[in-house]
């Protein structure tokens, strides 16, 4: 199996994981922490589609090699095939703004449930909360940014049979 394959299964497995969290886990626990754990798959989710497309560009040598890196990665789908393949602006800021959340998990001092609602509050006490509603508009944006992705990677995929 090629790696552009691997990654792109990888992301239809983060989806699904993402989505039965949010559709089964997160009714029956009913704790807002989960929120943050279904937005890290959102993030593998979109993170590995974007890889496949890049693996899959760089299997027919369209790009040059890049480091395995999340910065470097993104660098190089938003420069050579997001016009490439006419991926939409929103699509874009999506990841730009999941990638966003999880930093901010990351380095936020305080972190609290408030009602059922997640919120993150960065050094100057900015506030960014999830709700499930929110988290799942993101998981159907995911959605169509994977259903794009592989629509994209499996124009030859019988020769890699």
């Amino acid at each position: 199996m090629e790696r552009f394959q691997e990654a792109r299964d990888k992301a239809r497995k983060n989806l699904q994981v993402a989505d039965h969290m949010i559709s089964v886990t997160y009714k029956v626990v009913d704790d807002p922490k989960l929120l943050l754990a279904v937005m890290e798959n959102v993030f593998l989710a979109l993170t590995n589609s974007m890889a496949s497309i890049l693996y899959y560009e760089r299997l027919f040598k369209r790009i040059p090699p890049f480091h395995d890196n999340f910065d470097s990665k993104f660098f190089m789908f938003k420069e050579n095939c997001v016009p490439k393949f006419g991926i939409p602006p929103e699509q874009v800021r999506l990841i730009q703004e999941v990638k966003t959340i999880i930093a901010e998990h990351k380095e936020s001092p305080v972190e609290f449930s408030r009602g059922d609602k997640f919120v993150i509050c960065s050094e100057n006490y900015d506030l960014r909360s999830l709700s499930e509603a929110k988290v799942k508009d993101y998981i159907e944006r995911t959605k169509q940014f994977v259903q794009h992705c592989n629509s994209l990677v499996s124009v030859y995929e019988g020769i890699f049979k």
